[in-house]
């Protein structure tokens, strides 16, 4: 990305953006130069007595058992004041990255398959992380489902997500995000009118015109594991940040509710288990639900309407469509009136039947 190209990168790791960076890398380059530093000239010695020693077939083998105290305590000692100090220097960097300063700036997370969505409070949630340049932050993550693990390359950051309590992880951000040019956003915004949402690998920034460092998941989760991915925007100031939460807390004025509808469709995860265009994913497809009659797990049918669908939304579980597994996660609390209502007017717009009713 060009806008990290003043930030030191190691030839093993990508662009250092955080306070754990530099530690990290150095720790590591050290002790990958110690096992070289070990390793060739073991190597080299090997091969050499394989020639040195190599003798005639049918020659008999002659007995050259030695002992040589010094050096048997030097190959062992040696080694071991090494090892001590490896893992001495480990659990220092490992024990700052799990204690979180006192007033850290903190962000609830949410995983999920297949993938994440960010508690700001007040209601504001979205699937990209922001934060603040030079500001500690802390994660307080939560799985509704399998194990996850958050990874933020950039930052040297990862830490597991066991479903059924909270884990943490915390780091300091020294890196922020710049914003491209008016010209270069509008553009890309044309291209992506259309399409089935934002291409943040395409585009390398976001709808708003961030550059981004990358979120994704470690620990394999099921089938779309690899598309569990999301992006780190760093603010230059808290102003800034809380700029940004204040226009992506409700539906802006100038937006219908269609489109706010198709927003929140790829913003939370939706198009992740139900597409638009009539292909099965892990969900029935939103392309003519709105109005059609489906069967149920129970045996039921049901038509979906305007309540079947909030129902769906905010207790997924209790009417699952036949063929399908009660795997989506419960939105309750994290979708206001406005959000839902607009989720449904976007089924609508998808809906050959809606017109029809």
């Amino acid at each position: 990305m060009p806008f990290l190209a003043d930030v030191e990168e190691s030839f093993w790791f990508p662009k250092q953006a955080s306070s754990f960076a530099s530690e990290v890398d150095w720790v590591y380059d050290f002790i990958l130069y110690i096992c070289i530093a070990f390793f060739v000239p073991m190597m080299a010695f090997m091969v050499w007595t394989v020639f040195k020693y190599t003798k005639k077939k049918g020659t008999k083998a002659e007995s050259q058992v030695t002992h040589n105290t010094p050096l048997e305590l030097a190959w062992s000692i040696g080694p071991s004041v090494l090892l001590v100090w490896m893992f001495v220097q480990g659990s220092i960097s490992y024990l700052d990255m799990r204690t979180p300063p006192e007033g850290s700036y903190d962000v609830g997370v949410q995983a999920f398959k297949w993938g994440w969505t960010m508690d700001y409070g007040g209601g504001t949630f979205h699937p990209e992380l922001h934060i603040v340049k030079d500001e500690p932050t802390k994660l307080s993550m939560r799985s509704t489902d399998v194990i996850h693990s958050l990874f933020i390359p950039a930052f040297r950051a990862k830490k597991d997500i066991v479903p059924g309590r909270y884990n943490y992880m915390w780091f300091k951000p020294t890196v922020a995000s710049e914003k491209v040019s008016e010209e270069e956003l509008a553009k890309a915004k044309k291209q992506s009118e259309g399409g089935d949402g934002w291409d943040y690998d395409k585009y390398q920034f976001t709808p708003e015109g961030y550059t981004f460092f990358d979120l994704y998941c470690t620990e394999y989760c099921g089938t779309n594991h690899s598309e569990m991915q999301t992006v780190v925007v760093v603010h230059e100031t808290q102003d800034e940040l809380d700029a940004w939460i204040k226009a992506n807390s409700s539906r802006p004025d100038d937006q219908t509710p269609a489109e706010w509808g198709q927003l929140l469709y790829n913003r939370r995860g939706c198009s992740g288990c139900h597409s638009n265009d009539g292909s099965k994913l892990v969900g029935p497809s939103f392309k003519d639900l709105y109005a059609s009659e489906h069967a149920l797990a129970s045996g039921d049918n049901v038509v979906v309407d305007d309540n079947y669908v909030r129902e769906s939304i905010i207790a997924p579980k209790a009417k699952v469509v036949a063929g399908y597994q009660p795997v989506m996660p419960s939105y309750k609390g994290q979708l206001s009136d406005d959000d839902i209502e607009s989720i449904i007017a976007y089924l609508k717009s998808l809906s050959s039947n809606a017109d029809a009713k």
